[in-house]
């Protein structure tokens, strides 16, 4: 026998995902097309230091903290299609005058504005997936959307070198700038906030989905005491800190994996740039297939704890032996191949668990709360694998990673049993 979810149109899939998918790759490719310029001549020309060029592409996380909570709250209770077309141009034009820049001080100015604008992105997108797939399907759309990062990755190098190679480290910054303003089309034709809002949708597809968010929500009314709570009444909820501090050490390992793979890869190959972004795409194509699978078990299982647990120690793991036996190169290359593999898998089940443990009046604005925490990971990942391998050496930068994964999958199997779906109870 068909199961219910495969037998009711699926055009959501087709509709919603694309677009908040295209947003994000765009995002990512304004945020880290800056480590490309630098290499491209930026550096030089606006007179700056390794370090000054490493908190260039930092400051972004800071200025990331803003509309983390506005924006999630925003999309629950307003309009997150509206809410991401007012910033969509404003990101463009930061991106556009970061290729004006004719000083260090302009463009840190700018890095902080560009987090700003993009800082709501996320969780407002998030939001979205939960106002359309419930929670059986959750993790398969929310792996979709965060395919955004290692797809991204894939191509912003090949792109991003070919315009600057061919123009210069400013035409980057214009050209990828109005390609984001481009993006503003496919997100306002394609986009609804939610299916009630929906004229394009099949009245089977759509009484499904509010029937099963219901079902949902009224679960966890019955599991949870937050239905009225605020954010402020969230703050000494123990899970929002749970969640906080393992987001912030698995984004720790996440970003310092990301920062570093290039320099690592160099070393470990000694092969010149070119090689280097060859090699470095292969990481990113497992962490595809990685993300697919773990967001399809857990799905199936409905075990969103086991799910995050097992990337996480299997990237820790990869991390590992991928320094510990770096006499082989190839074997060490093919670890970090499986630490690309596991990256991003945990982040799609983990972002499958907020709507499982706040009610939908307050989802919205922990989900923000706990990026934007959690994302200054982003900054201190990157920054203390530098100075643990300035202080000594490579290998104890990468175990600087491995502790903080450990003990992001150690918070994670403190979390409440109510995390897990009903599909996991009836399966126990």
């Amino acid at each position: 026998m068909k199961s219910e979810t495969q037998t009711i149109p699926n055009s959501r899939w087709k509709r919603i995902l694309p677009p908040l998918l295209i947003v994000c790759i765009i995002s990512f490719m304004d945020r880290v097309n800056v480590s490309f310029a630098i290499s491209g001549g930026m550096d030089k020309e606006l007179g700056m230091t390794a370090g000054m060029a490493g908190f260039a592409a930092g400051i972004f996380f800071f200025g990331y903290l803003f509309l983390q909570i506005p924006g999630g709250q925003i999309a629950a209770k307003r309009s997150g299609k509206k809410f991401i077309a007012w910033v969509i141009p404003f990101w463009a034009v930061v991106s556009i005058l970061s290729g004006l820049a004719t000083s260090t001080t302009q463009l840190l100015v700018l890095r902080f504005c560009l987090g700003v604008a993009e800082g709501g992105m996320l969780p407002v997108v998030l939001t979205m997936c939960s106002n359309w797939f419930p929670n059986e399907e959750r993790g398969r759309a929310n792996a979709i959307v965060l395919m955004f990062a290692p797809i991204a990755a894939i191509i912003t190098g090949p792109i991003s070198g070919f315009i600057i190679s061919m123009s210069g480290w400013r035409e980057m910054f214009i050209i990828e700038g109005i390609v984001s303003l481009i993006v503003l089309i496919p997100w306002l034709l394609m986009v609804s906030d939610r299916p009630q809002k929906a004229k394009w949708i099949s009245k089977e597809e759509k009484d499904y989905i509010i029937g099963k968010l219901e079902e949902e929500q009224l679960a966890i009314e019955q599991e949870n005491q937050v239905k009225q709570a605020s954010i402020k009444d969230l703050l000494p909820n123990k899970s929002m800190w749970k969640l906080i501090a393992l987001n912030f050490c698995y984004q720790s390992g996440d970003y310092g994996f990301s920062m570093w793979l290039p320099t690592l890869l160099k070393k470990l190959t000694h092969s010149g740039m070119g090689m280097v972004g060859l090699l470095s795409s292969l990481p990113w194509v497992a962490c595809i297939a990685g993300m697919l699978l773990f967001s399809g078990l857990s799905d199936r299982t409905g075990r969103r704890r086991e799910f995050v647990i097992i990337p996480l120690l299997g990237f820790a793991l990869c991390l590992l032996l991928s320094v510990t036996i770096k006499g082989n190169i190839w074997f060490s290359y093919v670890f970090l191949i499986g630490a690309g593999f596991f990256v991003k898998a945990a982040g799609v089940v983990f972002w499958a668990i907020p709507p499982r443990l706040f009610s939908k009046e307050v989802a919205g604005g922990a989900r923000g709360a706990i990026n934007a925490l959690g994302n200054l990971g982003g900054f201190f990942g990157p920054y203390i694998v530098g100075f643990l391998i300035q202080a000594f050496n490579y290998n104890v930068g990468v175990y600087s990673l491995v502790g903080l994964l450990a003990v992001s999958a150690l918070i994670t199997a403190t979390l409440p049993k109510t995390v897990q779906s009903i599909v996991s109870d009836k399966a126990a």
